[in-house]
Formats: C-alpha cells, sequence, structure tokens
C-alpha cells in the first residue's frame, strides 16, 4: 500500500495529504488515485471485510499537493457536499508565482470560461455565456529578490476550474512549474499547495481546521525564512 500522511481520523472524517501528481480519484490513466489509497488504508488498519465507503466531497487538480478530506460514512458524505455547495468549507493554498506584486494584500475578481477541449479556462468579460463568476484574496508572503519569485497565501472564494492559477496568469504572475499557465519552471513541479481546510464536522458541528506545509525542498526551498500562520 503506498503510505498515507493522515491528518485527522474519526468515525465519520478522515484527513490526509495528497501527494503531488496523484489523481484525487480514479481517471483514464488508471494510475493509483486517493480515493483507492485511503480505502485501502482503512480496509488494512480496520482488517474490514468487503468493500469499503469512502465519499469523495471535493477534489484537488492531479498535480497540486495538500489537504484533502473524505467522509467514511454516507451520512457524513451528504452533509460536507452540502458543504461545498453552501460555501461553508474555507480552503487556503499556498503558491509560488513569477514576480513582485505591487500590493501586499490583494483580491481578483474575474469571469471564467472552460474550454472543454483543451481542458483550460481564460479570463473572459462579464457577460459572457457559460462564463463563471470567480474570486480569490491573496497575501504576499515574502518576495525572492534574486530570482524574482514571490509566495502568496491565497484564500479562494470559489473554486472555479484551474481558478488560481488562470486569475495569476492573467496578470503576469503565473504559477512557478504550472505546465499549462505558465511561463517559468517548465519540466518543475507546479508550485501550488493545498495548505490549509476548514469545515464545520458533520456531525458535532465543531468547526475544525486542518494544515499542511509542503516539504520545504525543490521549489519550496524558498519558505525557509518564512513564518505561516
Amino acid at each position: 500500500m503506498q503510505e498515507l500522511k493522515v491528518i485527522y481520523e474519526d468515525n465519520h472524517i478522515i484527513v490526509v495529504e495528497k501527494k503531488p501528481n496523484i489523481p484525487s480519484q480514479g481517471d483514464k490513466t488508471n494510475d493509483v488515485d486517493m480515493l483507492t489509497i485511503v480505502k485501502q488504508y482503512i480496509k488494512e488498519k480496520y482488517n474490514k471485510p468487503g468493500e469499503v465507503y469512502l465519499g469523495l466531497v471535493h477534489r484537488l487538480d492531479r498535480p497540486v499537493g495538500g489537504v484533502m478530506v473524505f467522509a467514511k460514512t454516507s451520512k457524513a458524505a451528504a452533509r460536507l457536499s452540502e458543504e461545498v455547495r453552501n460555501k461553508v468549507f474555507k480552503k487556503q493554498y499556498l503558491a509560488i508565482v513569477d514576480g513582485k506584486l505591487e500590493e501586499k494584500l490583494g483580491t481578483f475578481e474575474d469571469y471564467l470560461l472552460k474550454n472543454e477541449k483543451n481542458n483550460m479556462s481564460k479570463v473572459v468579460k462579464e457577460g459572457t455565456k457559460n462564463a463563471k463568476y470567480a474570486k480569490l484574496d491573496y497575501e504576499v508572503l515574502t518576495y525572492n529578490e534574486e530570482i524574482n519569485l514571490s509566495v502568496l497565501k491565497i484564500n479562494l472564494h470559489t473554486g472555479r476550474h484551474h481558478q488560481i492559477r488562470v486569475q495569476l496568469s492573467s496578470r503576469n504572475h503565473s504559477i512557478y512549474g504550472d505546465q499549462k499557465y505558465g511561463t517559468r519552471g517548465r519540466g518543475k513541479q507546479i508550485a501550488l499547495w493545498a495548505y490549509s481546510l476548514t469545515i464545520v464536522h458533520p456531525t458535532t458541528k465543531e468547526e475544525l481546521t486542518f494544515r499542511s506545509i509542503p516539504d520545504k525542498i525543490g521549489s519550496w526551498k524558498i519558505l525557509e525564512n518564512v513564518e505561516i500562520k
């Protein structure tokens, strides 16, 4: 079984760290996916016979690592899915981006249109058919002048297709290592990480926050002297 980092677990939910380049769920590549990995973990840990129930309530893009929550019961899955729909989930990301942003704190608001053929999105004018509103806030944690890269903490208000990647690249601050929208770090791992997830527990109704910080290796060495709250 693939090694799994468990951040939190009880009878209703399990929160884990997804490694980069693992699909959230099975796809046409047939590569091992997070849903299968977590099911196998539960099956082995609790010696469960037969099929293990596990509800997928949200996803991360395949190249992106970080925090994911899965539901261990159908009731928990229904309640967490409702939280996603009602925007109760609070997601924060870390990103290494090209250049220096003018403002230390800022908000990006755009309308995004997804192209199904090439699986990419782009910023379009308000009122464009099928375009969806997208909003995020960012904070610059550090800027490295020597390599002209900034580290951002991003608070996602809407969960649009490739939202962070598109909104940043449209402003000439593409994410380092982004193969689809980027300008720098081609061939490198995308420097985007799902760092914090806040949910309301499906049964206790307590607000819980889970965090995961990427190992400070490769591109993420830039975080060595950065305090992340």
